[in-house]
């Protein structure tokens, strides 16, 4: 039986601080919801089946999750949305502390009221600016976690204040010795932003790799990149052909080629940082 569309009027939305609007409507594409922001698609949840990560970006970060040692995470999120790898964590992980950190209490209510989190879920939602929240995290966490992931968007830009040598150092702190930076970079043709992200990164964290669509890594068509970066050796072995399997044949960037692919990237400091650019029409891949 298909799904039968909302009217507006039955959609859940809520207007945010800065006048736009965010909604959650069925999937036309999988099971469970979407949250959408002015359109663009920022989340998509599967309530009855939280292991489903239908975006491949969010699919290539659980990818890496699956890779970290077994057990429960500590992890940081910077950024809400629908909260979906908090819920991935939270099944795969059982015991898992998280904690988010989201400049929109309404859409942290418009989520927690139409996708309730699961119960027993130890997801603390911290409402602040993701920069300002890493220092106001329990001092205890500082050198500990196991996760951060910054998936920071601003309409459908990520604000150049949260793409910087600074901010990523202040990021860096509160991981382990072996603990992984996962961040959502959307970039097209060029590729100038990401290549300057990587750059950035690694100007912090040593052990870096890039995640993405063959296409998007190749700058011929806007899309997500993933990047993983650790102060430790990532576990890399099985990632290529794992990539590859599709469905959108995909690749990781890795060793001499990231050398290659930030070659002439200046790394991002706080007051010649930009924002990431603005995206085609479709920002997220379906």
């Amino acid at each position: 039986m298909g799904r039968q569309r909302q009217s507006e009027a039955e959609t859940p939305s809520v207007r945010l601080s800065d006048g736009r609007t965010a909604r959650i409507v069925p999937s036309a594409y999988a099971n469970g919801f979407e949250v959408d922001v002015d359109g663009t698609p920022q989340s998509h949840v599967d309530p009855a089946d939280p292991t489903h990560l239908h975006f491949e970006y969010v699919a290539r970060m659980g990818a890496v999750i699956d890779q970290l040692p077994d057990g429960p995470l500590t992890a940081v999120h910077l950024g809400a949305g629908g909260l979906t790898i908090p819920r991935y964590i939270d099944a795969t992980r059982p015991g898992s502390r998280q904690q988010v950190i989201e400049i929109e209490q309404a859409l942290v209510d418009l989520v927690r009221e139409n996708l309730p989190l699961p119960r027993g879920a130890s997801i603390r939602i911290r409402i602040g600016d993701a920069r300002e929240g890493l220092s106001r995290l329990p001092a205890a966490m500082t050198g500990s976690v196991d996760l951060l992931v910054s998936d920071v968007y601003s309409g459908a830009q990520t604000p150049a204040r949260l793409t910087t040598v600074e901010f990523y150092s202040a990021a860096a702190s509160l991981l382990g010795p072996s603990g992984v930076l996962l961040v959502n970079v959307a970039d097209g043709s060029g590729l100038a932003f990401a290549r300057r992200q990587v750059a950035t990164i690694r100007e912090v964290l040593p052990e870096v790799i890039v995640l993405a669509e063959v296409q998007v890594l190749k700058g011929r068509r806007f899309g997500n990149l993933v990047i993983a970066a650790s102060a430790a050796p990532l576990p890399v072995e099985w990632l290529p052909r794992l990539m590859a399997a599709g469905p959108h044949p995909a690749k990781v960037a890795q060793g001499g080629e990231i050398d290659a692919f930030i070659q002439g990237a200046r790394p991002a400091v706080d007051g010649d940082a930009t924002d990431s650019p603005k995206p085609s029409e479709i920002l997220f891949e379906r």
